[in-house]
């Protein structure tokens, strides 16, 4: 992130550098201020031999808490995550996919309608029009993304219809070689959303997986169903889906690729542009989460502009403050936008380090 103050840039990106630090600040003080932070991290600072709250002058200061351990959030107890201010109000938990072992989990109180009111803002109307019903064509259960669905549908106006999806049998079928059964599982799905879409002709807007959508598609036109926009994620999206998506299966309805899991919240589409040739390329919510991209073999170190390394995620709300996390994805580092400006990510696909040992099953 140091590179966004280089001289020469626009006022915008230093702006959201400014923003980005303040911002930092105010999170800091609050996550380690006794009366406001949560057990874990102010069990956390009692350790250290520096004070957060007069040390973090900044973005780039939270370099000195090193990186965030993937083992913190497994298992609980998950009280110790909900900070001191929340104390008395309602605490949702989600979890992670759960595709490499015991589920991470996130507590979670207002983030997931915060962060998707604001996704909500960069939907175009005609293609996700205020009053619609929406098809939930996704996970289930635990995932914070079934909430969220249902969050954004209701505050667009509109009702949420949900399928039943557990991708956890997914996984464990493709682990034992049930090809046939993960197939017939993921067309079981498909008959839930199409059952609703033939049942309710209100349903204009969907979320989606790409794998779901293709299988979707192979049966109906959503175009001729009624369908005007798809909002669609996971981690087969890739550039080829993408020209896919839009070149064939859609005939013209709105593609808004995604990139979100739990622990961040949702990274918007730069809209599609000639001369990006079908790449995704995604913007993070600054500054409530920030995408770097990392060496592998010097995590501290942010690789140049086109070049590939380890996604790195910092997520800074007054829920939920996980400094340098390192995702089990990589991608290319891309330069800001005018729309975003601030560092985004290009073509997120699996940590290529790890992908014999992940298996991603419906998404």
């Amino acid at each position: 992130m140091g590179t966004l103050i280089e001289t020469g840039l626009p006022a915008k990106t230093k702006a959201a550098r400014a923003a980005l630090d303040a911002w930092t600040r105010e999170i800091v003080q609050w996550h380690f201020n006794p009366e406001t932070g949560c057990p874990f991290w102010l069990d956390y600072a009692a350790k250290l031999d520096w004070d957060p709250r007069t040390e973090i002058g900044g973005y780039d200061d939270l370099d000195r808490f090193g990186f965030f351990q993937d083992e913190w959030l497994r298992g609980g107890p998950v009280r110790r995550w909900v900070p001191k201010a929340y104390a008395g109000r309602p605490v949702y938990v989600f979890e992670t996919g759960g595709s490499t072992g015991v589920p991470k989990s996130r507590i979670s109180i207002d983030d997931f309608r915060i962060d998707y009111e604001a996704f909500s803002a960069t939907l175009p109307d005609n293609a996700f029009p205020p009053g619609s019903d929406w098809l939930m064509l996704g996970p289930s259960g635990p995932r914070r993304l079934r909430l969220a669905v249902e969050h954004l549908a209701q505050f667009r106006g509109g009702i949420c219809f949900m399928t039943d999806l557990d991708p956890r049998w997914v996984i464990k079928l493709i682990k034992r070689g049930k090809i046939e059964e993960a197939e017939a599982y993921k067309q079981h799905v498909v008959e839930q959303g199409l059952t609703l879409l033939r049942a309710h002709d209100n349903i204009r807007s969907m979320f989606t997986t790409p794998k779901l959508l293709e299988a979707l598609s192979e049966k109906v036109s959503l175009k001729k169903m009624g369908i005007r926009g798809v909002f669609c994620g996971g981690t087969e999206m890739t550039p080829q889906f993408h020209r896919f998506a839009v070149e064939e299966l859609l005939d013209g309805v709105y593609f808004a690729p995604t990139y979100g899991n739990t622990l961040m919240g949702l990274a918007v589409h730069k809209p599609r542009l000639a001369e990006d040739n079908y790449a995704i390329i995604y913007y993070p919510p600054a500054p409530r989460a920030m995408i770097e991209v990392v060496d592998p073999d010097n995590p501290a170190r942010v690789v140049g502009y086109g070049e590939t390394g380890r996604v790195r995620l910092t997520t800074l709300t007054r829920e939920f403050f996980m400094p340098r996390f390192l995702e089990r994805d990589e991608a290319e580092r891309e330069p800001s936008y005018t729309e975003y400006p601030w560092d985004g990510v290009r073509n997120v696909r699996p940590f290529s380090r790890f992908q014999k040992s992940v298996i991603e099953g419906v998404y």
